[in-house]
């Protein structure tokens, strides 16, 4: 009769080992994430300027939506057309800023201001709407809007990015017919389904995004009223605060 066969039990060192491989690789990998990261983060912040630099030349109307130029030529376009400045809230020019200070961007033709941009940061339905807001050197005429960064639902709020809601802001006003200051707002539908005297005051609204046209209509007009001082600059002259000192 033969001896039963020993019964093979498991090998204790080698489930240690299965798990130091696993401590290992998960250790070496996680190093090459973090490594992957911060070489990515230098990478990622130049894209996010460089959005805002094509963003501000679309709010001032100097690059067409629709066809995007080269790197070279947005930082190109953007170092001639475009200063960055910060002003108090009387709307003179600083040399430094403070904790008050505001930042603005005249855009330009060969040294002759045309108009002003005002960064635009909202609150939106899902998370924060940043964008710029442009003026004519008339200091109510909107010139253009852009959005470059917001949380919005595809397809309902996040139609605040497409070229035909961007349009809707050209042309429209920030004093109403007696000259006061109203702010522009989005229309729940139609602008000219409002009454005569609040269409040029008013853009379009987003269909099925009633919230985000709300929110973002509280948040231009909480940021103009800021910049109020340097609309009234512009508005009485026709110059920008640097110029009118």
């Amino acid at each position: 009769m033969s001896e039963p066969i020993p019964e093979k039990r498991p090998d204790k060192n080698a489930r240690i080992n299965v798990i130091k491989f696993a401590l290992l690789v998960s250790f070496v990998c996680s190093l090459l994430i973090t490594a992957a990261a911060g070489g990515l983060k230098g990478f990622q912040q130049e894209n996010i300027e460089l959005d805002k630099k094509i963003n501000l030349l679309k709010a001032a109307n100097l690059i067409d939506p629709d066809n995007k130029p080269s790197k070279n030529q947005i930082k190109a376009l953007y170092d001639t057309h475009i200063q960055a400045v910060i002003v108090d809230s009387q709307g003179t020019v600083l040399e430094a800023g403070n904790p008050d200070s505001l930042q603005l961007y005249f855009f330009k033709t060969k040294d002759v201001i045309q108009g002003y941009i005002l960064p635009i940061t909202s609150r939106g339905l899902w998370g924060k709407i940043q964008g710029y807001l442009a003026f004519e050197n008339d200091g109510q005429t909107v010139s253009g809007f852009s959005v470059y960064s917001h949380s919005e639902t595809p397809g309902l709020g996040g139609e605040i990015e497409s070229a035909w809601f961007q349009k809707n802001f050209k042309g429209k006003k920030i004093l109403n017919s007696q000259n006061q200051f109203v702010s522009v707002g989005i229309a729940k539908g139609k602008a000219a389904d409002l009454p005569k005297s609040e269409q040029a005051n008013h853009v379009d609204g987003i269909s099925g995004a009633t919230l985000t046209g709300k929110y973002l209509s509280q948040g231009i007009k909480s940021t103009l009223a800021q910049y109020e001082a340097v609309s009234i600059t512009f508005r009485q002259k026709g110059l920008s605060p640097k110029e009118k000192n």
